[in-house]
């Protein structure tokens, strides 16, 4: 009998290609895996860069939630903030002003009444001829702090300016006005007798339209000539409203609002 090698042969390249499948089989499962881990990697980056992006515009919302508080003061005109300032360091209401300056020159009646800060006017001016002793709140120089400057007309129309520390409500100056003539001291007697209505009427009448804080008390005339006081009051928001108060009666008859 005759042997045929080729069965054998067929044999060893069956094998070989077993095996050669079997090492490409091998490498396709690791790059398999391989693609697997990079995959899942890629996820959990992406899920970190998202966790990342949601917690940035979280981070820079907050400081501009509580910037937009701190700079609600910022809004506030200039005007309204002097008033802020002024009103917060005045420790003497109107009314005792106002007392303090008919005190101050005998048998005087108040035409006019306004809260100032320092160096307004002539406040840090002391005058040679000042009555009155210097705020005992440590200040060497008159007119260092808020003032109530006080408008009293003697019985024989002469006009005294009384100046009144805001804080302490001592007396700082009091001085005679020189710029008056006679036919102004007539007429300074012939308002006082006209005006029914006191300062402190009419204070009280602007208080009950806006509650807040009187800054000023002026008696005057009005456009058609009428006699009114004229009463600021500041608001808690800080603008100001004036109201003319007819002098006779009581009654407001204008009243506008100062919102600068």
């Amino acid at each position: 009998m005759t042997n045929d090698p080729h069965p054998k042969n067929n044999g060893f390249l069956r094998a070989h290609r077993l095996r050669a499948a079997g090492a490409a089989c091998a490498l396709l499962a690791a790059a398999l895996l391989t693609g697997c881990g990079q995959d899942s990697g890629s996820t959990s980056t992406a899920s970190e860069t998202s966790e990342a992006a949601r917690a940035v515009p979280e981070a820079t919302g907050s400081p501009s939630a509580s910037a937009s508080k701190s700079a609600s003061p910022a809004q506030m005109t200039e005007d309204q903030k002097e008033r802020k300032k002024l009103i917060s360091a005045t420790k003497v209401t109107y009314d005792k002003a106002m007392t303090t300056a008919e005190g101050a020159v005998k048998d005087s009646k108040l035409t006019k009444l306004e809260l100032k800060g320092p160096g307004d006017d002539e406040s840090a001016s002391p005058s040679p001829s000042s009555t009155g002793s210097p705020s005992p709140s440590g200040s060497a120089t008159p007119g260092a702090g808020p003032q109530w400057v006080a408008d009293v007309v003697a019985k024989d129309g002469t006009k005294h300016i009384v100046r009144i520390d805001a804080v302490s409500g001592k007396v700082v100056k009091s001085s005679e006005d020189s710029d008056q003539d006679a036919e102004d001291k007539t007429k300074m007697v012939k308002r006082i007798a006209e005006a029914k209505q006191t300062p402190q009427q009419a204070a009280k009448t602007a208080m009950a339209k806006k509650k807040g804080t009187v800054t000023s008390i002026d008696l005057d005339e009005n456009d058609k000539d009428a006699l009114v006081w004229k009463v600021d009051v500041v608001t808690k928001d800080w603008n100001k409203t004036t109201f003319d108060i007819d002098a006779d009666n009581g009654s407001v008859t204008h009243q506008e609002t100062d919102r600068d």
